[in-house]
């Protein structure tokens, strides 16, 4: 079970998790082991609430098919059980991500002491480049 919040749990059913062989270098061990893991979800059948499908589905990612289906490769551990964990863990991050909302930007003004203090600033740094012309003898 991969437990993303208190009310949101996935069941192990729902996760659809295979080992394959590794790309890439390691040696004769690439050949035998099939430590590379494939982790397919599918958003649209899963128990997760409706929003949370819709903004997964929404999301512009191209780990995501068009039929609905999360696909995931973790190939950057020797072990398979570090790339499982590797995996459940990016679809957990990704889930998360959608899972709360930005907050809106409250729109303020500076006061006017901050005004005073920026205009202090640019008045005193335009003295110090004038300070940098040619002396007059």
């Amino acid at each position: 079970m991969l437990e993303l919040s208190r009310q949101v749990i996935l069941a192990d059913h729902e996760i659809d998790l295979q080992a394959v062989r590794s790309q890439g270098s390691g040696g004769q061990n690439v050949n035998k082991v099939a430590t590379a893991i494939h982790l397919r979800f599918d958003i649209r059948a899963s128990s997760l609430p409706e929003g949370f499908k819709e903004k997964l589905l929404a999301l512009n990612d191209q780990r995501i098919t068009r039929d609905g289906v999360l696909i995931i490769k973790a190939q950057s551990h020797r072990t398979q059980e570090r790339n499982r964990n590797e995996a459940l863990g990016r679809l957990k991050a990704l889930i998360k991500s959608v899972m709360y909302a930005p907050k809106k930007r409250v729109a303020t003004r500076p006061s006017k002491g901050a005004k005073q203090r920026r205009l202090d600033g640019k008045k005193k740094r335009g003295q110090h480049k004038a300070m940098r012309g040619k002396v007059e003898t």
